[in-house]
């Protein structure tokens, strides 16, 4: 992850502070109009994975924090473990989609119940204990890898452990079952087993 500042200038030099900011600018501008990949500041916690029911399927969950003035939007997640697809969830009916917003100043959290990762078509069965590399990507921002740990099944976030950190856990869900179809593209009500998620 890479973050861009411009630089300030210190006492007795302002012609070269000018110079370094103006640098800085126009570099920021070689991005596009969208304002470049300098203006999101992304840094990714609470990130997890209940322990599956199923062989083939999980669901993931972490918050990304946007420090920066900037708004990016995560495009896509990709792991070894398996594919990878966004979902979001509104009254209750989950679809994927091909982005979520990163607001400037703000989180997209992804927890139990709301927006979350799908991993489907797993390489093997993810156990309680064991990590899963993933990258996320991002219409700006250069793409961020995630060590995301594999907790029990009937895992429950507490407050204390919702603090946005690294590595930390966030959310008050409940694990999410993996026993109907998430069906690539389609848009379904969530059934009683996914009712917690």
């Amino acid at each position: 992850m890479r973050r861009v500042r411009a630089a300030r200038g210190r006492g007795g030099r302002p012609g070269l502070a000018a110079a370094t900011v103006i640098g800085a600018l126009v570099l920021a501008g070689c991005g596009g109009s969208d304002s470049g990949s300098s203006g999101a500041e992304l840094s990714v916690g609470a990130a997890y994975i209940p322990q599956p029911v199923s062989d083939s399927m999980a669901a993931g969950f972490l918050t990304i924090t946007n420090d920066g003035d900037t708004e990016d939007q995560l495009t896509s997640v990709t792991s070894e473990a398996g594919d990878v697809t966004v979902h979001e969830t509104v009254d209750g009916t989950m679809k994927e989609v091909d982005r979520l917003p990163v607001p400037a100043h703000g989180e997209l959290v992804l927890e139990s119940g709301g927006n979350h990762l799908m991993f489907e078509k797993l390489t093997q069965r993810l156990e309680e204990g064991e990590t899963v590399s993933v990258e996320l990507h991002f219409a700006h921002s250069d793409p961020v890898t995630v060590e995301v740990p594999v907790k029990a099944a009937t895992y429950r976030p507490t407050s204390e452990q919702s603090e946005h950190t690294e590595g930390s856990e966030h959310s008050e869900g409940s694990e999410h079952s993996e026993g109907s179809e998430h069906s690539e593209g389609s848009e379904h009500s969530a059934p009683s087993e996914h009712a917690g998620h």
